[in-house]
Protein backbone atom coordinates (compact mmCIF):
# COMPACT_ATOMS: atom_id res chain seq x y z
CA UNK A 1 0.00 0.00 0.00
CA UNK A 2 1.66 3.58 -0.76
CA UNK A 3 2.12 6.45 1.37
CA UNK A 4 -0.78 8.43 -0.20
CA UNK A 5 -3.44 5.43 -0.04
CA UNK A 6 -3.01 5.65 4.11
CA UNK A 7 -2.34 9.03 4.60
CA UNK A 8 -5.88 11.11 5.01
CA UNK A 9 -6.34 14.41 3.65
CA UNK A 10 -5.25 16.19 6.81
CA UNK A 11 -1.92 14.81 6.96
CA UNK A 12 -1.46 14.80 3.08
CA UNK A 13 -2.26 18.87 3.57
CA UNK A 14 0.05 18.90 6.06
CA UNK A 15 2.97 17.50 4.31
CA UNK A 16 2.44 19.40 1.36
CA UNK A 17 2.73 22.96 3.67
CA UNK A 18 5.30 21.45 5.30
CA UNK A 19 7.51 21.00 2.13
CA UNK A 20 6.33 24.07 0.71
CA UNK A 21 7.51 26.07 3.68
CA UNK A 22 10.87 24.35 3.81
CA UNK A 23 11.40 24.84 0.16
CA UNK A 24 10.08 28.77 0.70
CA UNK A 25 12.53 29.15 3.90
CA UNK A 26 15.34 26.07 4.35
CA UNK A 27 15.12 26.05 7.85
CA UNK A 28 13.43 22.52 9.42
CA UNK A 29 9.78 23.38 10.13
CA UNK A 30 7.98 23.34 13.39
CA UNK A 31 4.87 22.34 14.33
CA UNK A 32 3.77 26.09 15.80
CA UNK A 33 4.85 27.45 12.02
CA UNK A 34 2.70 24.84 10.15
CA UNK A 35 -0.36 26.05 12.19
CA UNK A 36 -0.25 28.99 11.11
CA UNK A 37 0.61 27.95 7.26
CA UNK A 38 -2.44 25.76 7.07
CA UNK A 39 -6.15 26.52 6.08
CA UNK A 40 -6.71 23.33 9.00
CA UNK A 41 -7.28 25.52 11.75
CA UNK A 42 -5.46 22.80 13.97
CA UNK A 43 -3.48 22.79 17.39
CA UNK A 44 0.33 22.74 17.51
CA UNK A 45 -0.33 19.73 19.27
CA UNK A 46 -2.43 17.88 16.43
CA UNK A 47 -0.08 18.91 13.99
CA UNK A 48 2.69 17.04 16.35
CA UNK A 49 0.74 14.10 16.62
CA UNK A 50 0.44 14.37 12.40
CA UNK A 51 3.76 14.72 12.03
CA UNK A 52 5.01 11.91 14.28
CA UNK A 53 3.10 9.87 12.24
CA UNK A 54 4.93 11.43 8.95
CA UNK A 55 8.24 10.69 10.80
CA UNK A 56 7.13 7.45 11.40
CA UNK A 57 6.32 6.56 7.95
CA UNK A 58 9.90 7.66 6.38
CA UNK A 59 8.04 10.85 4.72
CA UNK A 60 9.80 13.19 7.37
CA UNK A 61 12.75 13.66 9.53
CA UNK A 62 14.17 16.14 12.43
CA UNK A 63 17.78 17.23 11.57
CA UNK A 64 19.87 16.73 15.01
CA UNK A 65 19.75 20.86 15.92
CA UNK A 66 16.32 21.60 15.58
CA UNK A 67 12.79 20.66 16.83
CA UNK A 68 11.50 21.38 12.88
CA UNK A 69 11.34 18.38 10.61
CA UNK A 70 12.21 18.61 7.33
CA UNK A 71 11.34 16.64 3.94
CA UNK A 72 13.01 12.99 3.28
CA UNK A 73 13.28 11.64 -0.33
CA UNK A 74 10.65 9.85 0.18
CA UNK A 75 8.30 13.16 1.03
CA UNK A 76 9.46 15.15 -1.67
CA UNK A 77 8.72 11.94 -3.87
CA UNK A 78 5.34 11.95 -2.60
CA UNK A 79 4.93 15.56 -2.50
CA UNK A 80 6.07 15.72 -6.71
CA UNK A 81 3.75 13.35 -7.62
CA UNK A 82 0.83 13.87 -6.11
CA UNK A 83 0.62 16.75 -4.09
CA UNK A 84 2.17 19.13 -6.63
CA UNK A 85 0.65 21.90 -8.43
CA UNK A 86 3.14 23.35 -11.21
CA UNK A 87 3.17 27.05 -12.09
CA UNK A 88 2.72 27.56 -15.60
CA UNK A 89 5.33 29.91 -17.00
CA UNK A 90 5.32 33.64 -16.20
CA UNK A 91 5.16 35.29 -19.75
CA UNK A 92 8.92 37.33 -19.52
CA UNK A 93 10.42 34.03 -18.84
CA UNK A 94 8.56 32.49 -22.07
CA UNK A 95 9.52 35.60 -23.92
CA UNK A 96 13.22 35.04 -23.23
CA UNK A 97 12.93 31.56 -23.92
CA UNK A 98 11.57 32.84 -27.69
CA UNK A 99 13.76 35.03 -27.84
CA UNK A 100 16.95 33.41 -27.67
CA UNK A 101 16.21 29.72 -28.58
CA UNK A 102 16.39 30.12 -32.63
CA UNK A 103 18.02 28.13 -35.07
CA UNK A 104 21.62 28.93 -35.31
CA UNK A 105 24.50 27.73 -37.79
CA UNK A 106 26.11 25.78 -35.50
CA UNK A 107 24.42 24.02 -33.35
CA UNK A 108 27.16 23.55 -30.28
CA UNK A 109 25.71 27.29 -29.56
CA UNK A 110 21.98 26.66 -29.93
CA UNK A 111 22.99 24.01 -27.09
CA UNK A 112 24.98 26.61 -25.55
CA UNK A 113 22.40 29.11 -24.88
CA UNK A 114 19.94 26.71 -23.68
CA UNK A 115 22.43 25.67 -20.91
CA UNK A 116 23.02 29.41 -20.08
CA UNK A 117 18.87 29.76 -20.01
CA UNK A 118 18.14 27.52 -17.57
CA UNK A 119 21.28 28.04 -15.05
CA UNK A 120 20.47 32.16 -15.61
CA UNK A 121 16.28 31.76 -14.68
CA UNK A 122 16.48 28.76 -12.04
CA UNK A 123 19.84 30.30 -10.47
CA UNK A 124 21.30 26.73 -10.33
CA UNK A 125 22.94 24.33 -12.81
CA UNK A 126 21.99 24.06 -16.21
CA UNK A 127 22.53 20.86 -18.64
CA UNK A 128 22.35 19.81 -22.05
CA UNK A 129 23.91 16.83 -23.51
CA UNK A 130 25.02 17.57 -27.36
CA UNK A 131 23.02 15.45 -29.67
CA UNK A 132 24.14 12.46 -29.91
CA UNK A 133 25.09 11.61 -33.18
CA UNK A 134 24.37 8.04 -33.52
CA UNK A 135 20.38 8.88 -33.26
CA UNK A 136 20.56 11.83 -35.89
CA UNK A 137 19.38 10.56 -39.53
CA UNK A 138 22.03 10.89 -42.34
CA UNK A 139 20.42 12.96 -45.19
CA UNK A 140 23.22 13.15 -47.94
CA UNK A 141 27.02 11.57 -48.21
CA UNK A 142 29.90 12.67 -50.42
CA UNK A 143 33.34 11.86 -50.58
CA UNK A 144 36.34 14.16 -52.08
CA UNK A 145 39.52 12.52 -53.14
CA UNK A 146 42.97 14.48 -51.65
CA UNK A 147 45.98 12.71 -51.44
CA UNK A 148 47.11 9.42 -52.17
CA UNK A 149 44.98 7.33 -49.90
CA UNK A 150 43.23 10.21 -48.19
CA UNK A 151 39.41 10.88 -48.77
CA UNK A 152 37.73 13.41 -47.34
CA UNK A 153 34.02 12.32 -46.31
CA UNK A 154 31.11 14.98 -46.04
CA UNK A 155 28.14 14.35 -45.10
CA UNK A 156 24.57 15.76 -43.30
CA UNK A 157 22.33 15.13 -40.96
CA UNK A 158 18.61 16.20 -40.63
CA UNK A 159 19.38 18.27 -43.36
CA UNK A 160 21.10 20.97 -41.27
CA UNK A 161 24.27 19.98 -39.55
CA UNK A 162 27.38 19.50 -42.04
CA UNK A 163 30.12 16.92 -40.94
CA UNK A 164 33.05 16.35 -42.15
CA UNK A 165 36.49 13.73 -41.49
CA UNK A 166 39.26 12.61 -43.31
CA UNK A 167 39.78 8.70 -44.01
CA UNK A 168 42.58 6.92 -44.80
CA UNK A 169 41.65 4.27 -46.61
CA UNK A 170 43.12 0.91 -48.12
CA UNK A 171 43.69 1.95 -51.93
CA UNK A 172 43.71 4.60 -53.84
CA UNK A 173 40.20 5.98 -55.66
CA UNK A 174 39.14 8.20 -58.53
CA UNK A 175 36.66 10.70 -58.09
CA UNK A 176 34.65 8.78 -60.16
CA UNK A 177 34.69 5.95 -58.28
CA UNK A 178 34.02 7.86 -55.17
CA UNK A 179 31.02 9.76 -56.64
CA UNK A 180 29.66 6.15 -57.45
CA UNK A 181 30.19 4.86 -53.75
CA UNK A 182 28.55 8.13 -52.45
CA UNK A 183 25.41 7.50 -54.50
CA UNK A 184 25.16 3.90 -54.03
CA UNK A 185 25.22 4.64 -49.89
CA UNK A 186 22.99 7.73 -50.47
CA UNK A 187 20.08 5.75 -52.43
CA UNK A 188 20.73 3.00 -49.80
CA UNK A 189 21.18 4.71 -46.15
CA UNK A 190 19.49 8.32 -46.88
CA UNK A 191 17.07 8.68 -44.10
CA UNK A 192 17.95 6.00 -41.37
CA UNK A 193 19.83 7.14 -38.40
CA UNK A 194 23.52 6.72 -38.10
CA UNK A 195 23.33 4.15 -36.04
CA UNK A 196 20.94 2.29 -38.01
CA UNK A 197 23.20 2.95 -41.07
CA UNK A 198 26.98 1.88 -39.13
CA UNK A 199 24.46 -1.79 -38.26
CA UNK A 200 23.74 -2.25 -41.38
CA UNK A 201 26.86 -1.65 -43.18
CA UNK A 202 28.48 -4.05 -40.92
CA UNK A 203 26.02 -6.42 -41.45
CA UNK A 204 26.53 -6.14 -45.59
CA UNK A 205 30.21 -6.16 -44.91
CA UNK A 206 29.86 -9.92 -42.75
CA UNK A 207 26.97 -11.20 -44.87
CA UNK A 208 27.39 -9.73 -48.38
CA UNK A 209 30.88 -10.18 -49.56
CA UNK A 210 29.75 -12.35 -52.17
CA UNK A 211 27.17 -11.04 -54.09
CA UNK A 212 28.23 -7.49 -53.63
CA UNK A 213 30.69 -6.30 -56.49
CA UNK A 214 34.12 -4.40 -55.81
CA UNK A 215 32.28 -0.71 -56.34
CA UNK A 216 29.64 -1.49 -53.73
CA UNK A 217 31.78 -2.81 -51.18
CA UNK A 218 34.68 -0.35 -51.44
CA UNK A 219 31.38 2.05 -50.79
CA UNK A 220 30.45 -0.29 -47.62
CA UNK A 221 34.20 0.31 -46.41
CA UNK A 222 33.92 3.69 -46.58
CA UNK A 223 30.51 4.45 -44.80
CA UNK A 224 32.23 2.20 -41.91
CA UNK A 225 35.22 4.16 -42.13
CA UNK A 226 32.82 7.62 -42.14
CA UNK A 227 30.64 6.70 -39.18
CA UNK A 228 32.78 5.18 -36.43
CA UNK A 229 31.94 6.79 -33.88
CA UNK A 230 34.35 8.70 -32.52
CA UNK A 231 35.10 9.90 -28.53
CA UNK A 232 34.16 13.21 -27.19
CA UNK A 233 35.17 15.20 -24.29
CA UNK A 234 32.50 17.32 -24.99
CA UNK A 235 29.64 14.80 -24.18
CA UNK A 236 27.13 18.06 -22.42
CA UNK A 237 26.96 21.88 -21.92
CA UNK A 238 27.14 22.81 -18.14
CA UNK A 239 26.51 26.38 -17.37
CA UNK A 240 26.02 28.07 -13.70
CA UNK A 241 27.46 25.20 -11.40
CA UNK A 242 28.92 28.23 -9.46
CA UNK A 243 25.26 28.73 -8.45
CA UNK A 244 25.22 25.95 -6.07
CA UNK A 245 27.60 27.62 -4.36
CA UNK A 246 24.82 29.68 -2.72
CA UNK A 247 22.88 27.19 -0.86
CA UNK A 248 23.75 26.37 2.79
CA UNK A 249 22.91 22.61 2.23
CA UNK A 250 25.27 22.29 -0.82
CA UNK A 251 28.33 24.77 0.66
CA UNK A 252 29.96 21.80 2.56
CA UNK A 253 33.78 22.29 1.41
CA UNK A 254 33.72 18.27 0.73
CA UNK A 255 30.04 18.28 -0.41
CA UNK A 256 31.05 21.14 -3.00
CA UNK A 257 34.23 19.23 -4.17
CA UNK A 258 32.68 15.84 -4.79
CA UNK A 259 30.48 17.80 -6.68
CA UNK A 260 32.15 19.52 -8.86
CA UNK A 261 34.59 16.18 -8.90
CA UNK A 262 31.35 14.62 -10.61
CA UNK A 263 30.55 17.55 -12.97
CA UNK A 264 34.18 17.71 -14.07
CA UNK A 265 34.74 13.53 -14.80
CA UNK A 266 31.02 13.23 -16.83
CA UNK A 267 30.91 9.69 -16.47
CA UNK A 268 28.08 10.03 -13.34
CA UNK A 269 26.00 12.66 -15.11
CA UNK A 270 26.02 11.38 -18.17
CA UNK A 271 24.59 8.10 -17.15
CA UNK A 272 21.63 9.60 -15.35
CA UNK A 273 21.06 11.51 -18.59
CA UNK A 274 20.99 8.59 -20.34
CA UNK A 275 18.44 6.92 -18.19
CA UNK A 276 16.16 9.90 -19.60
CA UNK A 277 16.73 9.31 -23.30
CA UNK A 278 13.53 7.36 -23.26
CA UNK A 279 11.76 9.09 -20.59
CA UNK A 280 8.25 10.52 -21.74
CA UNK A 281 8.20 14.04 -20.40
CA UNK A 282 10.23 15.47 -17.47
CA UNK A 283 12.12 13.09 -14.96
CA UNK A 284 13.08 13.88 -11.25
CA UNK A 285 16.28 12.12 -9.66
CA UNK A 286 15.13 13.34 -5.81
CA UNK A 287 18.92 12.75 -3.67
CA UNK A 288 20.06 9.21 -3.56
CA UNK A 289 17.51 8.13 -6.43
CA UNK A 290 20.61 9.17 -8.46
CA UNK A 291 22.85 6.08 -7.22
CA UNK A 292 25.48 8.97 -7.14
CA UNK A 293 26.95 10.10 -3.76
CA UNK A 294 28.13 13.47 -4.74
CA UNK A 295 24.45 14.09 -5.96
CA UNK A 296 22.80 12.76 -2.34
CA UNK A 297 21.52 16.58 -1.46
CA UNK A 298 20.77 16.65 -5.21
CA UNK A 299 17.88 16.80 -7.46
CA UNK A 300 17.74 16.65 -11.25
CA UNK A 301 14.81 17.46 -13.23
CA UNK A 302 15.19 16.88 -16.84
CA UNK A 303 12.97 16.23 -20.30
CA UNK A 304 14.08 14.86 -23.33
CA UNK A 305 14.26 16.94 -26.84
CA UNK A 306 13.86 15.57 -30.30
CA UNK A 307 15.02 16.64 -34.39
CA UNK A 308 12.81 15.40 -36.28
CA UNK A 309 10.63 13.30 -33.96
CA UNK A 310 14.01 11.25 -32.68
CA UNK A 311 14.99 12.09 -28.77
CA UNK A 312 18.62 13.22 -29.52
CA UNK A 313 19.81 14.29 -26.38
CA UNK A 314 18.19 15.26 -22.95
CA UNK A 315 19.01 18.91 -20.93
CA UNK A 316 17.95 19.54 -17.47
CA UNK A 317 18.57 21.22 -14.02
CA UNK A 318 20.78 20.77 -11.42
CA UNK A 319 19.57 21.78 -7.49
CA UNK A 320 19.59 20.83 -4.38
CA UNK A 321 16.86 18.62 -2.96
CA UNK A 322 14.89 21.88 -2.04
CA UNK A 323 14.20 23.27 -5.41
CA UNK A 324 11.19 25.38 -6.92
CA UNK A 325 9.72 22.10 -7.97
CA UNK A 326 6.46 23.61 -9.41
CA UNK A 327 8.58 26.26 -11.09
CA UNK A 328 11.44 24.03 -12.25
CA UNK A 329 9.13 21.43 -14.29
CA UNK A 330 7.54 23.36 -16.57
CA UNK A 331 10.50 25.96 -16.98
CA UNK A 332 12.63 22.35 -18.28
CA UNK A 333 9.75 21.25 -20.42
CA UNK A 334 8.81 23.93 -22.23
CA UNK A 335 12.92 24.62 -22.73
CA UNK A 336 13.46 20.82 -23.91
CA UNK A 337 10.52 21.39 -26.32
CA UNK A 338 11.65 24.78 -28.09
CA UNK A 339 15.16 23.87 -27.86
CA UNK A 340 13.76 21.03 -30.46
CA UNK A 341 12.04 22.75 -32.47
CA UNK A 342 15.18 25.51 -32.84
CA UNK A 343 17.49 22.67 -33.87
CA UNK A 344 14.51 20.88 -36.09
CA UNK A 345 15.33 21.36 -39.99
CA UNK A 346 13.21 23.53 -41.42
CA UNK A 347 11.06 22.96 -44.27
Amino acid sequence: MSNNQVLNERSLQLLKALVERYIQDGQPVGSRALSKDTELKLSPATIRNVMADLEDMGLIRSPHTSAGRVPTVSGYRLFIDSLLTVKPLDSEELKLLRKNLIAKDNVNDVIGVASRILSDVTRMAGVVTLPKRELVSLRHIEFLPLSNTRVLVIFVTNEQEVHNKILHTSKQFTPAQLQQAANYLNSVYSGLSLAAVRKAVLKELKDAQERMNREMLDAVEMAKLALDPEKSDEDYVLSGETNLMGFSELSDMDRLKELFDAFSQKRGVIHLLDQCLNAEGVQIFIGEESGYHAFEQCSLVTAPYSINEQVVGVLGVIGPTRMAYEKVIPFVDITAKLLGAALNPKT
